[in-house]
């Protein structure tokens, strides 16, 4: 008797966690969604939103300091805002540190990073459904995700690459 009503709560716990999987997977924001209304403060104190990048290619890079890939990823970024930054393309980095501004503006200033950067706050990562870093987000002129790329291979980024080029002739 006593077993089962221990097991009893136990199911329950299990099947309502089991019920909510799908509705956890279905808020990761996919392809062909509009992108989330974000609002974030630069490492140099500028207030940026969804707003600043309207008719706009936005590329959104979710990178941290002390992750090898995102490192890896940045100098292709800085690479692609030399080509394409004059043509409509805009790129925001959206720092995961935790170690605050300080860090990240002593990063990009190593880097070289030519792009605006901003420390992601929660809301920003729980709209975008972050997983994983660097994860990057491609956003039309119209809002909606064109792409998105988790990681960072030399595939990746020839890929991604011809995506912003023929986003930038729409």
């Amino acid at each position: 008797m006593m077993q089962r009503l221990i097991s009893m709560p136990l199911a329950t716990v299990l099947v309502v966690a089991m019920l909510m999987l799908p509705g956890q997977a279905s808020a990761i924001l996919q392809k062909g969604q509009p992108a989330p209304p974000f609002k974030v403060v630069s490492t140099s104190g500028q207030q940026i939103t969804e707003a600043n990048y309207k008719g706009h290619v936005l590329l959104i890079d979710f990178f941290a300091t002390w992750c090898s890939p995102c490192r890896d990823s940045i100098p292709h970024l800085i690479r692609l805002n030399q080509k394409y930054g004059k043509q409509g393309l805009q790129i925001l980095g959206a720092s995961l540190d935790e170690e605050g501004d300080k860090t990240v503006r002593d990063f990009c200033a190593v880097q070289k990073v030519n792009y605006p950067v901003a420390l992601a706050n929660e809301e920003m990562q729980t709209e975008y459904g972050l997983r994983s870093i660097p994860t990057l987000y491609v956003i039309n002129k119209k809002g909606i995700v064109a792409e998105k790329f988790m990681g960072f291979n030399s595939d990746m980024a020839a890929k991604l690459d011809l995506l912003i080029k023929q986003l930038l002739a729409e």
